[in-house]
């Protein structure tokens, strides 16, 4: 079953008129980028947590209040110093493969909120060079404005921002990135709405960015919950494929029921495999196939990018060939 953790929120920081930040007096790894999943009451939601774990930070996360948004509503009216929530501990693979590298990153609204731990991350224990583009609807909704501004004057050789508000200049369109070119050799990190993410993509791509080289996040609402058990085993004829798997440096090598999901099989087995959802909708589980075919039952984080470099998720996939081998390296 998921290991649930409670853990106590220590603070409230209002930072914007609809977002929050909440801290928690909790202590557990995580890398620059990734997020947590929270219990919000009849629901589960994924937030990003927006602190570094190497500049001392306590963990925290940052929620923006949405339209109709049960999950961003209750965390907004309902969580206050001394509150207690029960949380999945720290997944998602939107994380630099080394904090030396160049940077590119790209926000929009809330989608600062993993780039925000990116940026403070990369900064304190890095050396390498980045640039954030940031677009809001106006000034007002700038998410840690102060921040970006107190990072740039400490950073001035290493961090540049480049802030784009509607308000002002309207909604970008690829073109409008083309004065980035002489970044196009930085690793890109995307996070933010579809278009934006859309129209960014375009752009990377007509700069000839490497796809290796681009990051995204996507966040889709759970419909199930993370925090009950619900393991839904699958007909099958009893028939077992062979699973090869490279996890932290280790290989492993298992029978895998046809009838099986391969996360299902890997947690059953003892192994420490990454997840959250459950249910195709984050890509906690995301791991490379090297050899052989499976098929995804669901997938809606995935794009056909994606797919053709190889990646599935392990909590939909069951095997094809008689031999898979995977790799979360």
């Amino acid at each position: 079953m998921t290991e649930i953790v409670t853990v106590t929120v220590a603070d409230v920081v209002r930072e914007t008129a609809d977002a929050v930040s909440v801290v928690f007096d909790a202590d557990f790894p995580y890398r620059p980028g990734q997020f947590l999943t929270l219990r919000c009451g009849e629901v589960a939601r994924c937030y990003s947590l927006s602190s570094s774990p190497h500049t001392g930070d306590r963990p925290q996360v940052t929620v923006k209040r949405i339209p109709d948004g049960y999950g961003s509503a209750w965390v907004c009216d309902n969580l206050r110093p001394g509150a207690q929530v029960e949380i999945l501990l720290p997944a998602g693979i939107f994380t630099p493969r080394s904090l030396d590298d160049n940077l590119l990153l790209f926000a929009a609204g809330s989608g600062i909120t993993p780039v925000m731990s990116i940026i403070k991350s990369a900064l304190s224990q890095g050396t390498g060079k980045v640039v954030l583009v940031y677009a809001n609807r106006d000034e007002a909704s700038v998410i840690f404005a102060d921040r970006l501004r107190e990072l740039a004057a400490e950073y001035p050789e290493r961090l540049l921002v480049i802030h784009w508000l509607e308000s002002l200049q309207g909604l970008p369109t690829p073109r409008h990135f083309a004065q980035l070119k002489p970044y196009t050799g930085f690793d890109a990190f995307l996070c933010g709405p579809a278009p934006f993410m859309e129209v960014v993509t375009q752009a990377l791509k007509t700069l000839n960015v490497p796809r290796d080289r681009i990051h995204i996040e996507r966040f889709i609402s759970l419909s199930g919950n993370p925090f009950e058990e619900n393991v839904e085993e699958l007909p099958g004829d009893g028939d077992n494929a062979t699973i090869e798997v490279d996890l932290d440096g280790e290989q492993h090598t298992y029978e895998w029921p046809r009838h099986k999901k391969l996360l299902d099989v890997l947690l059953d087995n003892g192994l420490a495999a990454p997840y959250s959802c459950r249910e195709g909708a984050c890509s906690a589980c995301a791991c490379r196939i090297e050899q052989g075919e499976v098929k995804m039952l669901q997938n809606e984080i995935l794009d056909q990018e994606d797919l053709d470099d190889g990646i599935v998720l392990a909590c939909q996939s069951l095997p094809v060939t008689d031999t898979v081998k995977i790799t979360y390296s």
